[in-house]
């Protein structure tokens, strides 16, 4: 299940394009990155067809849910 936080619901009225089947496809098939800033947080980045843009997610985990921190499109 995927959790919003306040900042990512924030965020989420300028991304509207950014859904949570996004959100789960881009963290299921991205690689397990740790962040380089906090210990209990992840990164994921994979391109997201068909359109070929690289998302990317700052997520942590907590049981079976996934609690988005933010997320956006790469350059």
């Amino acid at each position: 299940m995927i959790i919003h936080t306040t900042h990512w619901k924030e965020q989420l009225r300028k991304r509207k394009e950014i859904t949570d089947d996004l959100l789960e496809l881009c963290i299921l098939t991205s690689k397990i990155i740790p962040d380089r800033l906090e210990r209990n947080t992840w990164n994921a980045i994979a391109p997201i067809p068909p359109s070929g843009r690289r998302l990317k997610i700052v997520y942590t985990r907590q049981g079976k849910d996934i609690k988005i921190a933010t997320a956006y499109w790469l350059r």
